[in-house]
């Protein structure tokens, strides 16, 4: 984050501009819609600047600019097409430490203009730091479009009875209960329908019955993050997401994922990788039930999907055990991500009828598997957590009954922007995983749709990803 995103109160504060074209007219309309006092310095100024001089906040001077311009003012900007004149503007705000903005300089700033959406009382700006403002003005308007202009309503309202509801809810979650019924609730819509009067009556009546007991449990969400990549999340589970107050999650989900959550959750780190437990299975329980028994809303996130060797099903049974409630929110499944982003199929009726997950890694840290179901034709394998037993893997499926050729994956931090996708078959791909060294979090395909991937990889290549192969002779062939 190069610049710290901040908003001031620059109402009736002396402001300077320098320069007095288009430019510094729009600078200047900005900082007096804001409320401030603004001085606009230039030899020569444009029609639009001079009618700004209606507007008693706003002091025009038409001559070259001098450093006492800058006595009692807390912001500058230099909107001037001089380098020399802007590097100057930038060099005296700065000695006396003034914010300073040299318009389409960002190497001459100290502060920066965002794109801004405006409603009401609420303000969201988008900062691309300086170096991409059209890209910024392509995602304010996106954002105006499905941000509808009552919401500023519906805040000024929330303005009007905060104090009267922090009366009302000693409590904070209880506050924060209150108001998500608002906002998400009749009271909302009768807002979105113009209806203001009737809104602030049903507000009213809403603080005058709803009553929330001092101790109560909360909920837990069991939500899949999927496999990595952002994009992949549900609806619901960024919903979820943004609401829960304390976050429990594991090694798998991103640093990207994770800040969509609420940036005042209670974070947990209980992450796992091969033969090591931050936080036993046990321990993990045992958190979703304290703080779900003391009134928070958990946010159990996992790496791919609950239900789908992410151990979901064991602690929605402490869960129902406990009578707190829950719900569980499917994510892309690993093997689907990394399928799909590595262009190797699960199923195809030239090569594989079925598929099958299984996990490498049991409860008791063996990989003895059912080998005899595992080694069938014409079906593709996915095995998580296999990486440690790979060797064992191998050997398994060529004893019984696999041919040694047949063609094997590994998928390395699937659907991410380091990707990586070794190629070999069950007699090299212990060597091949060693010299490309492949590393956790890594899943294994085995199976001839694995001859699709030099063709189907192509619609991924923009992503780029590493790959590397072994010794198999790939067969081209169309999908």
């Amino acid at each position: 984050m190069d610049y710290f995103p901040l908003f001031t109160d620059i109402k009736q504060k002396e402001c300077l501009v320098v320069g007095g074209g288009e430019i510094a007219f729009r600078k200047a309309s900005a900082l007096l819609r804001a409320g401030s006092n603004v001085t606009i310095v230039a030899p020569e100024i444009c029609d639009n600047v001079q009618d700004l001089a209606e507007n008693a906040a706003c002091k025009i001077v038409q001559q070259k600019y001098q450093n006492s311009f800058l006595d009692n003012k807390i912001l500058v900007i230099a909107a001037t097409d001089i380098r020399s004149l802007n590097e100057q503007v930038f060099s005296d705000a700065n000695d006396r430490n003034i914010p300073v903005n040299v318009v389409d300089n960002p190497d001459l700033c100290t502060f920066i203009f965002p794109a801004i959406v405006e409603r009401g009382p609420m303000t969201i700006a988008v900062c691309s730091n300086g170096n991409a403002p059209v890209l910024g003005r392509l995602l304010r308007a996106k954002i105006e479009s499905i941000i509808p202009f009552q919401y500023g309503r519906l805040a000024e309202l929330a303005q009007k009875y905060r104090a009267k509801v922090k009366s009302a809810f000693s409590n904070t979650n209880q506050r924060r209960d209150f108001w998500e019924s608002v906002f998400e609730g009749k009271v909302a819509e009768k807002v979105f329908d113009g209806e203001f009067e009737q809104a602030e009556e049903m507000l009213n009546q809403k603080l005058e019955t709803d009553s929330f007991p001092q101790e109560q449990r909360g909920e837990v969400y069991l939500v899949g993050a999927g496999p990595g990549d952002p994009e992949l999340l549900t609806f619901k589970a960024l919903r979820l997401m943004q609401q829960a107050d304390v976050v429990i999650y594991d090694r798998l989900v991103t640093p990207e994922i994770l800040d969509l959550t609420r940036r005042d959750a209670h974070k947990i780190y209980v992450g796992k990788k091969s033969k090591y437990h931050c936080v036993p299975q046990k321990d993990i329980n045992s958190l979703l039930l304290e703080y779900a028994e003391k009134g928070h809303r958990v946010l159990r996130l996992k790496g791919g999907d609950p239900f789908i060797f992410g151990r979901g099903g064991e602690e929605a049974e402490e869960l129902v055990k406990r009578q707190i409630p829950f719900q569980v929110v499917p994510g892309i499944t690993s093997a689907a991500g990394a399928s799909t982003y590595s262009g190797i199929p699960l199923t195809h009726r030239d090569y594989s009828h079925s598929v099958t997950f299984v996990t490498g890694h049991l409860k008791n840290d063996t990989c003895d598997l059912n080998w005899k179901a595992l080694a069938q034709p014409g079906q593709t394998l996915v095995i998580y957590m296999g990486l440690a037993g790979l060797a064992t893997i191998s050997t398994q499926l060529v004893n019984h009954g696999l041919p040694d050729s047949t063609p094997v994956a590994l998928v390395q931090n699937a659907t991410r922007g380091n990707q990586k996708v070794v190629i070999g078959n069950l007699s090299n791909i212990e060597k091949v995983a060693k010299e490309n060294e492949v590393v956790s979090p890594a899943l294994i395909f085995v199976g001839e749709v694995i001859n699709l991937y030099g063709t189907l990889k192509q619609t991924n290549q923009s992503r780029q990803m590493s790959d590397a192969h072994g010794n198999l002779a790939l067969e081209r062939k169309s999908a």
